[in-house]
């Protein structure tokens, strides 16, 4: 542990939201440096989402934003395994942050999974026709509509955008690491965006 200082983990505990042990665990790994210490602390965020999964969730809480003008505004469901959590002003937090991102990002779908064929294949049309002058081989032209195409996602989808409060992660993140730290399944299961 030489070279991590208390005021280290105090640290990356106060940006990432994780226990004492994770962040010592984390910063060990990282060697004391910071940015990779958070980066470890996201992809084991991930592997504990992944882990946690299968659980059945039946609680959770619907969170709102309103926007200051009154123009636009959100709803987000996100659901939970226990009442205890989704009580905590954490998950509430969580929550009103979804709202607000939505609100904001006006995203037309929650997951790749949920566009449409008709839709899809129109993206596809798109990037083909984007490239058809350019002659390159058939390979590199699918290459290129696959690439669009995950620009589409990260662009359309909630879970794919990136986060608008933190620009260095995506939305599924953001979730995965509230995961992490409330410890149980957490999903965000629809919303809705209205505009005036």
């Amino acid at each position: 542990m030489s070279g991590i200082s208390v005021h280290d983990i105090s640290r990356l505990r106060g940006t990432t939201g994780v226990g004492i042990i994770a962040a010592k665990k984390a910063l060990v790994e990282a060697k004391g440096d910071f940015d990779k210490a958070v980066e470890v602390i996201r992809k084991s965020g991930q592997k504990v989402a992944e882990s946690k999964m299968s659980r059945v969730m039946r609680e959770g809480f619907i969170g709102h934003y309103v926007h200051a003008n009154g123009k636009y505004a959100a709803l987000v469901v996100v659901t939970c395994e226990s009442d205890f959590v989704s009580a905590s002003e954490p998950f509430k937090e969580l929550i009103h942050d979804l709202a607000v991102h939505v609100a904001a990002a006006n995203p037309r779908y929650l997951k790749p999974e949920d566009v449409p064929a008709d839709v899809l294949e129109k993206e596809r049309d798109i990037a083909r026709a984007q490239v058809a002058d350019a002659k390159k081989p058939a390979a590199m032209v699918e290459k290129i509509v696959a690439g669009k195409l995950e620009k589409f996602y990260e662009e359309h989808c909630l879970l794919r955008q990136t986060y608008i409060k933190d620009g260095s992660m995506t939305v599924t993140e953001l979730v995965n690491a509230a995961i992490q730290k409330l410890g149980e399944n957490i999903q965000v299961r629809e919303y809705v965006r209205v505009s005036l």
